[in-house]
């Protein structure tokens, strides 16, 4: 008889068990991959995946470019021209000049190219060399700079065309309006928005990254310039 009853408890219990595990499965939410985000963005996704894609370009070929011209902007380099200048060594300081092939030693080759001629002629000649050089140093991060304005900016115009898409189904909704008939429209307005401020933040700083190296490597243009000037003015010379 014991033996019966354990059976009917057994048999009670299990209908009970089955329905609260059904009834966790259906409330456990269901996970959303980065390409469905990514999908759900619509349109504004494709523009923005540009943006990404030359912002990431830019940076990594702006850095590896600045890194080349400050590796060699060093005191050593501007010390060794100046001891083949004050030895006479001139061509081994142009050729010392141009195996180099940075911003400093393209300045001091076109200075030493000059050497013979007024002072005021030379100093103008290395000038007009430093701010060709500034300027490719400073090649397409105007790009970037547009690159972190723009994605955030295209975030928030795919937030509100998303915003009118759910607005349009509520209006054309007949009845009670469920959450599934606004998801899309509430999708892509989020995540347009997430999208171009994790676009464009980075591209600020890397921006301001590399306006900051660049900033050291003129700083050291502009003095390899004037320790040559000065040397020129010494009364060996």
């Amino acid at each position: 008889m014991l033996l019966n009853l354990l059976l009917q408890i057994t048999t009670t219990a299990t209908p009970a068990d089955s329905a609260a595990a059904t009834t966790g499965a259906a409330g456990a939410p269901e996970s959303v991959s980065l390409f469905d985000l990514a999908m759900a963005g619509g349109w504004a996704m494709i523009p923005l995946l540009l943006l990404s894609i030359v912002g990431i370009y830019i940076f990594v070929e702006r850095l590896l470019s600045l890194k080349k011209a400050q590796a060699a902007s060093s005191m050593r380099f501007v010390d060794r021209i100046k001891n083949m200048v004050l030895a006479g060594d001139i061509n081994g300081a142009k050729l010392l000049c141009a195996q180099t092939n940075t911003p400093v030693s393209r300045m001091l080759q076109k200075g030493i190219s000059r050497l013979g001629n007024p002072l005021k002629d030379i100093e103008a000649a290395i000038e007009n060399v430093g701010k060709i050089e500034v300027s490719n140093l400073e090649k397409n991060l105007s790009t970037l700079a547009t690159v972190a304005g723009a994605a955030p900016m295209l975030g928030f115009l795919g937030t509100v065309t998303g915003m009118i898409q759910a607005f349009i189904a509520i209006a054309q909704a007949e009845g009670s309006v469920s959450p599934k008939l606004l998801s899309s429209g509430i999708y892509e307005a989020m995540v347009t928005t997430a999208a171009g401020l994790i676009i464009g933040l980075p591209a600020y700083v890397g921006y301001n990254y590399l306006v900051s190296k660049i900033d050291k490597i003129v700083h050291a243009m502009e003095y390899s310039a004037i320790e040559f000037m000065d040397l020129l003015q010494e009364p060996q010379l």
